[in-house]
């Protein structure tokens, strides 16, 4: 914990006891299930919590905002977020049904009442939401195909209504398309350990 209370010092009780299970319930259905590979099992809270987190840096999530986890494979970037933010609802999307049950099984487990999950592909879900979030998942042109049309026309957070996502390496090309609509961050300038060079949140505006 001692990781997460050095860059979120308000974390309530609740919060804190909620982020403390994770590991131990990733170690347990990692074990039936492989969601994570191995070595980031053991770096759990840096490499998967923490670094979801790294969106919390730049938004914040108002309270009854819908957020869709698109690609949300064991629960990430969702879940971290939705116990950042206990006041916003979650909807956790995955096409394979295995990642969805372990991520349904931590929500259990953490009795997070904010949080839904559904296997099915994105593309397929009809609902609007003011953000979706994704964590290496897809290029950003396929991230904004799959969710055309998913968004509330009136925003009421800092930036308009659309995605937000966790990306490394080069990304020139990649966001070229969009560079009008694109902000980006670099999550060292958030975070010091050596894991989170080179890796950024991508926000693109889709209304």
């Amino acid at each position: 914990m001692n990781i997460l209370q050095k860059y979120f010092p308000e974390l309530t009780e609740i919060q804190c006891t909620q982020f403390e299970k994770l590991p131990a319930l990733y170690q347990e259905w990692n074990e039936k299930i492989n969601v994570i590979s191995r070595k980031d099992v053991e770096e759990l809270m840096e490499r998967h919590v923490l670094h979801a987190l790294a969106i919390a840096k730049v938004v914040t999530f108002k309270s009854g905002a819908n957020i869709m986890d698109l690609g949300t494979g064991g629960g990430f970037p969702g879940i971290p977020l939705a116990i950042m933010f206990p006041e916003t609802s979650f909807l956790l999307v995955d096409s394979i049904g295995k990642k969805i049950k372990v991520a349904q099984a931590v929500i259990e487990a953490l009795d997070l009442k904010n949080v839904k999950t559904i296997h099915e592909r994105a593309e397929k879900i009809n609902d609007e939401f003011d953000f979706v979030v994704s964590r290496a998942v897809a290029p950003l042109s396929d991230l904004a195909d799959w969710c055309d049309k998913k968004f509330f026309k009136m925003y009421n957070h800092a930036y308009k209504n659309g995605i937000f996502c966790l990306k490394g390496g080069d990304l020139k090309a990649e966001l070229k398309p969009f560079e009008k609509k694109v902000k980006t961050w670099n999550i060292d300038d958030f975070f010091e350990e050596e894991f989170f060079q080179e890796k950024k949140v991508v926000y693109l505006k889709m209304i």
